[in-house]
């Protein structure tokens, strides 16, 4: 088989030192080709300046060195003959241990292409390769991604193809001594390779999961198996690579894979016989499911819906990538908001969590936003647009500024569904299979959206979508709840909240955010703040105690409403006079009409 006009190799170089060493063989290049490292990767929207790993960059045609000029801070020229192979060689240090960019050590290396592949100035579009190359250091160690094998060894080491740059960027690579198995999923090969998992792990549970999620995310989709040829999922095999850590949290989409990361306690676990209580020890017993396992399944929805919506069906500004700067778009709410609307909703849907689970979950999501000032300052649409400065970058203010376009994205969702649904015409889940049809799983607009609701619902939906989407007034989630048999009741906010302050505790507590017109704002608090103790009463009556956790003060506070709080600030000693509100309410779901509820959360 001829080799691609644009080869990679890659090597380990030295896994103590957290290098890879990577060259890079340009067949017929350009006088004064240019190349260029991104800046970004897709779905992550931050600029991460992957070049900064990058070193010791050479390049050669024969046995002739090639003078390298640097353009910006990512990109190079090469001062060579055209139509002559160009060797380019240089090494990428790897110790981010998370989904965005690279990691090699010991006993597991991992990278995105978007830290170790140049990008070769135009020729974007040409076939890519890209060879791993085994070695008697990495005994044991296997290979992962979801590149098309070209000539590969059992344990996955060898030669990659890919159609173009895109595709080869898009395919992250997974080595080590990983844990692996496969399932079939209507159809379709999934692969999942976990990293890092205790003895404890229970990988046929997470492997027959994760089966259900994918098979129920396909149905929606596509439907039953007798789908038209047209109507085929957009891929043929997918991998989930799992990497297990003592804390840490995320997963990044990919188009016939995604990249995770979770905590070593959040698996599912075989039971123990010496450590199980008798009481599960039943023969017809279910392992219990904490919340972490729960979030962790969540997690997996959300990325595996992103193989529809935001891989293929994605906002018409991400038609092509652009590596080397910001790539920007107001449609983030849908495309991240609607998958987290789906995310646990297609759990249930699965039979991973019940209907009490659900509306716990959506509960957690409705109370996220209104706790967050910045829903009044900020459209989701802005938010979305603003992703780069705003959510990727968050500081102190962040939750007084901006709001999330996942969590509020996924209200409007439900805002959406639920009126679709009362008036009788149709519902979200067709929308987004009609949406899916029209835009033919490309680039699509938010008047792509106008249009299939209108033809649709029978209406148009501009109104509501400008009001949800382009304004910051409160959704309209309560009557739409209560519509369908949710009843939405008050039930008081914890003491963080009502004082309008969000901390950390440890040896102390340390105020991390103000909330915008909160108690502790009108106080004085400000971030940064040690909140030392306090001072309640007055006189010679008054006692000050010490402040190890924020629910102290309930142990401490008397019944009047005024104390006086003493912080540290720049190693002064400030007294605020602080006046605890009477009542900060959250809100609590219950169902209230089974039948209306479960006619929600059914498929359509």
């Amino acid at each position: 088989m001829a080799s691609a006009a644009l080869a990679f190799r890659v090597r380990v170089l030295d896994r103590h030192a957290h290098l890879f060493q990577v060259s890079l063989t340009v067949a017929n290049p350009a006088a004064a080709q240019q190349v260029s490292l991104p800046v970004w990767i897709p779905g992550s929207y931050l600029i991460r300046e992957f070049s900064k790993t990058l070193q010791n960059l050479l390049a050669s045609q024969g046995k002739k060195s090639v003078a390298l000029t640097q353009q910006d801070k990512c990109s190079w020229q090469a001062d060579c003959v055209a139509g002559k192979p160009l060797v380019l060689s240089y090494e990428v240090y790897a110790f981010d241990n998370s989904v965005r960019t690279a990691w090699l050590d010991a006993s597991r290396g991992f990278f995105n292409g978007t830290s170790l592949f140049l990008q070769v100035a135009g020729q974007e579009s040409e076939p890519h390769q890209m060879t791993l190359e085994a070695d008697k250091a990495l005994a044991g160690w296997q290979v992962a991604t979801g590149l098309t094998p070209a000539k590969v060894d059992k344990n996955g080491f060898g030669r990659y193809l890919a159609a173009n740059y895109d595709e080869l960027v898009d395919c992250p690579v997974e080595l080590g001594a990983f844990w692996s198995d496969t399932f079939v999923a209507a159809g379709i090969e999934h692969r999942f390779v976990v990293a890092g998992a205790p003895p404890s792990f229970d990988g046929a549970r997470l492997l027959a999961d994760t089966k259900a999620i994918c098979e129920t995310e396909i149905r929606f989709w596509h439907g039953a198996k007798s789908r038209k040829k047209a109507d085929q999922p957009p891929h043929r095999n997918y991998l989930f690579m799992l990497n297990v850590v003592d804390d840490g949290y995320g997963g990044l989409e990919h188009r016939n894979s995604t990249a995770l990361i979770c905590m070593r306690k959040d698996l599912p676990r075989l039971s123990h016989p010496a450590l199980t209580p008798a009481s599960i020890n039943l023969p017809d017993a279910k392992p219990a499911v904490n919340e972490g396992y729960t979030q962790l399944l969540g997690l997996i929805s959300h990325e595996y819906f992103h193989t529809w919506n935001v891989k293929r069906l994605r906002p018409a500004e991400f038609a092509r990538y652009d590596y080397g700067q910001e790539n920007y778009t107001e449609l983030l709410w849908f495309f991240e908001g609607f998958t987290s609307y789906y995310d646990d909703l297609l759990l249930h849907r699965a039979g991973l969590i019940d209907e009490t689970a659900y509306l716990r979950l959506l509960n957690k999501a409705i109370n996220q936003v209104h706790q967050t000032p910045g829903r009044m300052i900020q459209t989701v649409a802005q938010a979305s647009f603003d992703a780069w400065v705003k959510y990727y970058r968050q500081d102190e203010n962040t939750p007084n500024a901006t709001v999330s376009y996942y969590t509020k994205g996924a209200l409007v969702a439900l805002c959406l569904d639920l009126t679709l649904r009362s008036e009788g015409k149709t519902t979200l889940d067709e929308v987004m299979r009609a949406l899916w049809q029209r835009c033919q799983g490309g680039p699509m607009t938010e008047a792509d959206v106008l249009a299939v609701l209108e033809t649709l619902a029978g209406r148009s939906l501009a109104s509501e979508v400008a009001q949800w989407v382009h304004s910051t007034t409160d959704l309209p989630i309560q009557a739409l709840l209560e519509q369908r048999g949710v009843a939405v009741l008050n039930e008081p906010a914890q003491l963080a909240q009502r004082l309008g302050v969000r901390v950390s505790e440890g040896s102390a507590v340390q105020i991390k955010t103000v909330l915008r017109g909160g108690a502790a704002e009108q106080a004085g608090f400000a971030a940064g703040d040690e909140w030392l103790g306090v001072q309640v009463g007055k006189g010679k009556t008054a006692t000050q105690w010490r402040l190890k956790k924020l629910d102290d003060l309930l142990l401490y506070a008397d019944a009047s409403p005024e104390l006086v709080a003493m912080v540290a600030r720049d190693k002064r000693i400030l007294n605020l006079q602080l006046t605890l509100p009477t009542a900060v309410n959250t809100w609590l779901l219950v169902a209230r009409d089974k039948t209306r509820v479960n006619q929600w959360l059914k498929p359509s």
